[in-house]
C-alpha cells in the first residue's frame, strides 16, 4: 500500500519526503485554511518540495459542476501531478466525466458507501476516498468499507484506486492494507507513531551499550 500524506504544512511534506516513501499528498479547504496562507502558493511549494510523487490533490469548492471545472483549469497548468478532488455528489460526477475525458485526475472525496464509490469509478474517478475516521466515530465500521469497495473494483475489473483516508491512528493503516486498499492517506502525526515501537527504542539502546563495552576492551 502507497503513502499519501494529509496536510497543507509544507514543512511536514519536507520531512516525509526525506525518508524515501512518500507517493503523494492530499490536501483539503480545512487543512488549507489551518496553514493561514493562500491556497495557489500552498499548491505550487507543494509540488515543488514532492515534484516527484505520483499524486497532489486539489480540491475545488463549487457546487455545480461548471464551477468545478472553471476552478480546475488554473490548478492543472501548475502540476501534471494535480489531481482534481471532487466531492461526491451529482454536480461532482459531471465534474469527474468531463475531467477523465479530458485526461485530467480526479480524487473523489467524502465516500462513505460502496455505492458512491462505484458511482465515482464509473464516471472515471482515478482515485476513490472512503473516510474511516468519520465513519467510526458514528458508531459505523469504515475499515469494513474499505474491504467491500475493494471486493467490488475486484470483482469488476475495476482500476480506480481506493484511497483510505480520515485516518485516525496506525490501526486504520494496517488494516486498511489487509483488506485491500491501494493507498492510506496520513497525517503527519500518525506517520510518526508508525515508525516508533518500544522494543525498537530498546534495541538500539542495547546494541548501543554493548558495542560501547566491546570498545573499552
Amino acid at each position: 500500500m502507497k503513502f499519501f500524506i494529509d496536510t497543507a504544512d509544507v514543512e511536514e511534506i519536507k520531512k516525509v519526503h526525506s525518508w524515501g516513501l512518500l507517493s503523494g499528498v492530499t490536501t483539503n479547504p480545512s487543512l488549507i485554511a489551518k496553514s493561514g496562507r493562500e491556497f495557489t502558493d500552498v499548491l505550487n511549494e507543494i509540488c515543488d518540495i514532492a515534484s516527484d510523487v505520483e499524486s497532489i490533490s486539489a480540491e475545488v469548492m463549487s457546487d455545480d459542476a461548471e464551477g468545478m471545472i472553471k476552478e480546475a483549469e488554473p490548478l492543472v497548468k501548475i502540476s501534471d501531478k494535480i489531481t482534481i478532488k471532487v466531492p461526491m455528489t451529482i454536480e461532482g460526477l459531471k465534474a469527474v466525466s468531463h475531467f477523465a475525458q479530458h485526461g485530467i485526475r480526479t480524487n473523489v472525496t467524502l465516500i462513505f458507501s460502496a455505492n458512491q464509490a462505484l458511482m465515482a469509478a464509473r464516471a472515471g474517478a482515478s482515485y476513490v476516498s472512503p473516510f474511516l475516521g468519520r465513519l467510526d466515530d458514528i458508531s459505523h465500521d469504515g475499515v469494513e468499507l474499505v474491504a467491500q469497495i475493494a471486493r467490488v473494483f475486484d470483482l469488476h475489473g475495476i482500476d480506480t484506486q481506493i484511497i483510505a483516508a480520515s485516518v485516525r491512528h496506525p490501526l486504520h493503516f494496517t488494516q486498511s492494507a489487509e483488506v485491500g486498499a491501494d493507498i492510506a492517506t496520513l497525517p503527519y502525526k500518525v506517520m510518526e507513531q508508525m515508525i516508533k515501537h518500544p522494543l525498537t527504542d530498546q534495541g538500539i539502546t542495547k546494541f548501543k551499550e554493548d558495542w560501547s563495552k566491546a570498545n573499552q576492551r
